[in-house]
């Protein structure tokens, strides 16, 4: 299970300093997917940065299975598979190397860093390109192979920003079936994208971020019910629009 209250964070700029988060609290638990909503900007990124350990945030408390961000850092990491959007993978090792290598980091011993090579392959359909220099493989195939290595560990959490970015739609679908098997498998899952769409069918529950705060969070079907909307598209945009002109 992941769980905020009241996270706040500010960062500042050519001496000007702005929050970014502002009080946020939800909850991701196992066998579900949590989907994070919102324009660029929102927060989103820095939210999940947070849940990941990789920034301090000033206020407010984020656990992960239990353990404080701040104070268990080490047990977070074990126990995360963090995908970011910055994480560019490119160079000469193919990607069976790079995954090695990234098994290494973990301390995982060889045999098991090939089973999981092996499984990953699999079920991201990386078989045909597994021993490709990761410079010549497409940008999709380079976003799977972040993904792989990125879950290599088997990690009970699992935090993904924009996963879908830069597949195809054949490829969206092979994510798209991995995160049911994982949350199947009991995962706790984080999920930032862009598209709705994708959002809505598959998210258990959802929360919508617009300039640093969280605007509602919970099942879509009982959101679409408070919010008198349809779908996720019109919630999003109400929030969003109401929040402009309150603001």
């Amino acid at each position: 299970m992941i769980r905020l209250e009241g996270l706040c964070k500010s960062f500042t700029v050519k001496g000007t300093k702005k929050q970014v988060l502002k009080n946020i609290s939800f909850e991701c638990r196992d066998s579900e997917v949590f989907g994070l909503l919102g324009p660029n900007g929102a927060g989103k990124t820095t939210t999940l940065r947070t849940i990941a350990t990789l920034i301090r945030p000033d206020s407010g408390r984020v656990e992960v299975d239990d353990y404080d961000v701040v104070k268990h850092g080490r047990q977070v990491r074990n126990r995360i598979g963090f995908l970011t959007g910055d994480m560019k993978l490119t160079g000469h090792l193919s990607c069976r190397d790079m995954l090695e290598y990234f098994g290494e980091l973990n301390h995982l011993d060889k045999e098991t860093v090939s089973r999981r090579i092996a499984e990953l392959a699999k079920q991201m359909e990386m078989e045909d390109y597994l021993d490709k220099q990761i410079a010549k493989l497409s940008a999709g195939m380079a976003q799977k192979t972040s993904i792989a290595v990125s879950i290599l560990h088997d990690p009970h959490v699992i935090v993904f920003d924009e996963p879908t970015s830069n597949l195809d739609v054949m490829a969206v679908k092979v994510v798209s079936d991995f995160l049911h098997e994982a949350k199947q498998a009991g995962k706790c899952i984080v999920l930032s994208t862009h598209i709705l769409s994708e959002a809505e069918r598959l998210c258990d529950r959802v929360g919508i971020m617009h300039q640093g705060e969280l605007l509602c969070s919970g099942v879509p079907a009982q959101l679409y019910e408070k919010y008198q909307v349809s779908n996720l598209e019109d919630l999003f945009f109400s929030l969003v629009n109401h929040k402009e002109v309150s603001a």
